[in-house]
């Protein structure tokens, strides 16, 4: 009987109605039986966490990370896998930041939630959870089917560092543009084992210490030299996420080009990031980027904003030197990058 570890955050997925106040109300999640009892089929030894009190995934901050991390890291050998319940909003933030801080990580991490709470007579709830849990408990050779950090949802398993929410209302509320599904849930499961991480015998380092000392600055027309300044050299900032046009590009004027080298000289690390809901950045590739590649701006390649900033984050906890950093950041570390 494989034993999977349950981490309920909060989130839509761990709410019921409440008829006397009419609003939507978070319920313990040690009721999981009664709320969706297709899981005692399953043939699974379940144990639930929840936070205190649950929080909406809007007031998701690199503690929880911790929390969830520190979770996992406690009770890594007791549990075959474990499924973390979270809101929808901020998902792809804690997937990406887990990538990271689990390093070397064997078992599966899958973080899932749903757009209906689960009393809802067409909530998406209970299939992401069957399939999630699912998912955590299966194996492939003796070895668990998906060693890393994923999230389920709407039919769709996805490495977490590779997805961003994209809709709102739609059950299919994320997509992986740069890298295809992990698995796809059918009549039955159908894995992707060429795209998936390989298990590793090495043992698991676990950090929690994410640095939050990050800006990030999204380029558009008309953008003004005070706000681009503002947010470039403002107090207390380490280093700038820099969300560029197309394939990497920005404007060339002499005041773009003056702030961007005074940010660079002032020691602050600066990365290219594109808009674009896939593709990658090409720096250098035009006229308008070629001044980034010149000043010391360094390539966020195929990263989600999600992952750069995670990624940031976590190298920036490491009290690493810039150049370090720099270096640490142009590889791929988790998956999260096609370089």
């Amino acid at each position: 009987m494989k034993k999977i570890l349950i981490i309920y955050t909060g989130g839509t997925i761990g709410m019921i109605y409440n008829e006397v106040n009419k609003t939507f109300i978070p319920f313990d999640f040690k009721q999981i039986f009664n709320q969706v009892p297709e899981v005692k089929r399953m043939g699974l030894k379940l144990t639930v966490q929840s936070f205190r009190p649950p929080i909406d995934s809007s007031n998701m901050q690199p503690q929880h990370w911790a929390q969830i991390a520190k979770a996992i890291e406690l009770h890594y050998n007791e549990f075959d896998g474990f499924v973390v319940l979270h809101g929808s909003d901020t998902m792809a933030y804690t997937a990406s930041a887990l990538s990271f801080m689990l390093e070397n990580l064997s078992k599966p991490v899958i973080l899932t939630g749903s757009q209906l709470p689960v009393g809802e007579i067409r909530t998406d709830a209970k299939e992401n959870l069957i399939t999630s849990l699912e998912i955590a408990s299966c194996e492939f050779n003796g070895k668990p089917a998906v060693p890393e950090v994923c999230i389920y949802f709407d039919f769709n398993l996805y490495r977490g560092n590779r997805t961003s929410k994209y809709n709102s209302e739609k059950f299919e509320a994320f997509q992986s543009v740069n890298y295809p599904v992990l698995a796809e849930a059918g009549v039955h499961l159908k894995f992707n084992h060429q795209f998936i991480n390989k298990s590793t015998s090495k043992q698991l380092s676990v950090s929690t210490v994410m640095a939050n000392e990050v800006g990030i600055l999204k380029i558009f027309p008309g953008i003004t030299k005070n706000w681009m300044e503002s947010v470039m050299l403002a107090p207390g900032v380490r280093a700038i996420i820099l969300e560029t046009f197309g394939a990497g590009n920005t404007p060339n004027e002499p005041w773009v080009k003056d702030i961007i080298k005074r940010t660079a000289e002032a020691g602050r690390i600066i990365v290219n990031i594109t808009q674009c809901g896939g593709g990658r950045v090409d720096q250098g590739r035009y006229e308008t980027s070629r001044h980034l590649e010149q000043a010391g701006v360094i390539s966020g390649f195929d990263l989600t904003t999600e992952a750069a900033l995670t990624k940031l984050m976590f190298l920036l906890g490491k009290n690493y030197n810039n150049n370090r950093i720099k270096e640490q950041f142009q590889k791929n570390l988790r998956g999260e990058m096609t370089n």
